[in-house]
């Protein structure tokens, strides 16, 4: 009789694993955990990278600053200064100024939206810096101002619009411009977190901004208002901004003007930041 012996398996050695099997179980070295400063840049790229994927987005800062420039100076041009390149000088930093003030609102709406959808629970998860989500958010939002402005300005001076102060005159106004809005836009963000829907968000805004920017000096000098009305144009933030931006743009800056805005932005994120933070760790 033949007897089969069989192979002693007590001192055998497992197969070894093939490489991406240790990877896919995450055997191998991991990358590390990314930095505030490079959370906060993916974040912003992923708003980028939304535009891209949904060029509608730019709707808002392509077609309605078009839209707002062409309207205001042929409606209104006449009434107000004679002609419509006359009152284009005058308005078109308004213009521009309300342009891209309106659409800070945005920034309101599309985290009200990631909450709406839950991609804000899985975002928080991530073991990541805080706050990079909100600071990625503004990064993303600073480059659509300046996508407005400039084409705000491209379509002034098709029209006719000169700037007395040049170049470095109108790339001033725009970089307080963005300062004042980026500042502002800690105020959409707490609005976002704390409003339920992405439509009590928008109509939250229009309640806020419409008073602001149209009862300020962006289409008419508050000398030929009302007493009553003149005295809330003056105090109004805006009116302060557009006077700043005016003045750089005209060649005729005013360094107060200029310095209140800069405090004005910095009052604003020192307030409304910590508690944009605060509401966004301990949103449920």
């Amino acid at each position: 009789m033949t007897t089969t012996t069989r192979a002693d398996t007590t001192s055998s050695q497992p197969p070894a694993l093939d490489a991406s099997v240790i990877a896919a179980v995450g055997g191998a070295e991991r990358p590390r955990h990314a930095g505030p400063v490079g959370a906060s840049m993916t974040y912003g790229w992923r708003a980028l990278l939304k535009i891209k994927h949904v060029p509608e987005q730019l709707f808002d800062v392509t077609m309605f600053p078009i839209m707002f420039t062409l309207m205001f100076t042929y409606v209104f041009g006449g009434a107000m200064a004679g002609s419509p390149g006359e009152y284009l000088q005058y308005a078109l930093p308004g213009i521009l100024t309300q342009t891209v003030v309106f659409i800070t609102m945005y920034t309101a709406l599309t985290i009200n939206t990631d909450i709406e959808k839950g991609v804000f629970d899985r975002f928080r998860s991530l073991p990541v810096w805080r706050p990079a989500l909100l600071v990625g958010a503004l990064l993303g939002d600073a480059l659509r101002y300046v996508i407005a402005s400039a084409v705000v300005l491209t379509v002034g001076l098709a029209i006719g619009y000169r700037a007395p102060g040049g170049v470095l005159g109108v790339v001033a106004a725009v970089a307080l411009l963005v300062l004042f809005c980026v500042a502002l836009t800690w105020v959409w963000l707490i609005v976002g977190l704390k409003v339920r829907t992405p439509n009590a968000v928008m109509g939250t805004s229009m309640m806020v901004l419409f008073p602001l920017t149209f009862v300020s000096s962006v289409f008419a000098p508050p000398e030929t208002m009302p007493g009553w009305l003149q005295a809330f144009v003056d105090v109004n933030p805006v009116t302060l901004l557009v006077e700043a931006a005016r003045g750089l743009m005209n060649d005729a800056a005013d360094g107060g003007d200029i310095l209140l805005v800069v405090l004005l932005s910095a009052v604003i994120t020192a307030v409304f930041a910590p508690i944009a933070l605060r509401l966004y760790n301990n949103k449920t």
